[in-house]
């Protein structure tokens, strides 16, 4: 018989992972793994996996894997579901987590309705905005220290483009008619755009009013999904920046809502939302 590996499928907004306790597993391949499980049709079915660890200096240690097999540094969707489990495995019994992740070390504040996890706060850190950093390079001719809606041309057509990283690449593209998009034509096209090295998540935003966005997103690596907690803060600076909205801003996603700030006083952005847990399973290795 195939080796067993014991999983938890869970979702915040829609955006679905399976996730293995590193604890008392051992998955010698994740990125092969990532690729099994994530389809739709021969597999569990999820944007990717997540595997929660022991970590030397913090509560736990997140790794994610996109259903292409890629490594990406952080998902906010994802950490938010990695405190619930945390929580209702017994992990840890803090309402305050510290999740070692490959964007930093990140906070989780937990919510709870009658005893129960519910959600979570998380601090997202400060955005990057130096293109080199993000990475990103400003297009022809262009100067300044941010990529800040700049013209791409993109399958024939310009567009105005803001680059956000959240310890991973974000595109905003702020626009009319998201929901007429073709995004599985025009996605990829943006996510292997020769301006950003090492791919970059494409958000197809538009304005509401000045609390209330609505968004689409290509993840890189993924494809569009429900929801991107990272693309929401990365959409919620860029339209701070932008002059769109303020500072505290509704982002409205296929799969719901997640309410970001942006906090003046530290820099850092605020993302709160919740963390479901779908069913617990067994897979076959």
């Amino acid at each position: 018989m195939n080796e067993p590996l014991k999983f938890t499928k869970m979702q915040g907004l829609g955006n679905d992972y399976v996730y293995v306790n590193g604890f008392n597993q051992t998955v010698a391949d994740p990125a092969a793994l990532s690729r099994r499980i994530s389809d739709r049709h021969f597999g569990i079915g999820s944007d990717g996996l997540v595997l929660i660890l022991p970590s030397r200096t913090q509560d736990v240690r997140m790794r994610m894997f996109n259903p292409d097999g890629s490594e990406a540094e952080m998902c906010g969707n994802a950490i938010r579901c990695v405190g619930k489990y945390v929580h209702d495995h017994g992990i840890s019994t803090k309402d305050m987590l510290r999740v070692e992740t490959g964007a930093g070390v990140k906070i989780v504040r937990l919510i709870k309705e009658g005893g129960e996890v519910c959600g979570a706060t998380v601090d997202m850190g400060e955005p990057i905005l130096t293109p080199a950093e993000i990475p990103a390079t400003l297009p022809e001719g262009a100067q300044g220290d941010r990529f800040l809606a700049l013209p791409v041309t993109v399958d024939g057509k310009e567009y105005a483009v803001t680059a956000v990283s959240m310890g991973n690449p974000h595109a905003v593209i702020f626009m009319d008619g998201i929901d007429d998009l073709d995004l599985p034509a025009i996605g990829p096209k943006f996510e292997n755009h020769p301006l950003f090295p090492q791919r970059t998540n494409t958000e197809f935003v538009e304005v509401v009013n000045e609390a209330r966005v609505r968004m689409r997103v290509w993840e890189r690596g993924t494809g569009e999904t429900l929801a991107c907690g990272t693309g929401a803060c990365a959409v919620a600076v860029a339209s701070f920046l932008n002059g769109r909205t303020g500072r505290i801003v509704e982002v409205e996603l296929r799969g719901g809502l997640l309410r970001i700030k942006w906090d003046e006083t530290d820099g850092h952005v605020y993302m709160t939302g919740p963390a479901t847990t779908v069913y617990d399973g067994t897979f076959y290795l």
